[in-house]
């Protein structure tokens, strides 16, 4: 059981063994602020991973730049406008939401919102449409009980 028990703690911390250890920096507190935005960059050769949990080498190079940055005096911000200057917006793992984004962010919930109301239309058209049997003429409704009689028998 113990076994089993130290086997689930090492795959939970496997996204932590990403970051080598020549990677890490001395000072804690850079170190914190690394990692903080290491977390929210994406890794553009595993899509939606982060470049602190990707073991990919294009990773590595974006933490070390980050690092790099930070260590030359750069402020969080700055090395967040580089990143993305650099390798354009793609590689926020949240994406901000102005610009031609906003339109993105507002077609998911807008779609839902004309869904809703085509099918609230559709359900009033249905409910003043008038029933099958009250469309038939007295010679139809016969003949369709007559039909429907003699299946049955």
């Amino acid at each position: 059981m113990r076994a089993l028990v130290f086997v689930f703690a090492l795959l939970l911390a496997a996204p932590a063994w990403a970051v080598q250890p020549d990677e890490v920096l001395s000072d804690p507190a850079l170190e914190a602020r690394a990692r903080a935005l290491s977390a929210e960059l994406r890794c553009l050769v595993c899509r939606n991973e982060s470049i602190d949990e990707s073991h990919a080498e294009l990773a590595r190079d974006l933490r070390l730049l980050v690092r790099e940055r930070l260590v030359d005096g750069d402020s969080d911000a700055e090395v967040m406008d580089f990143v993305v200057d650099r390798y354009g917006e793609y590689v926020l793992l949240r994406p901000t939401m102005g610009g031609s984004n906003l339109l993105l962010w507002l077609a998911g919930p807008g779609m839902l919102l004309l869904a809703g109301f085509g099918a609230f239309v559709y359900i009033l058209g249905r409910r003043d449409a008038p029933e099958l049997a009250d469309a038939l003429t007295q010679d139809e409704q016969s003949r369709l009980k007559q039909l429907l009689d003699a299946g049955g028998t």
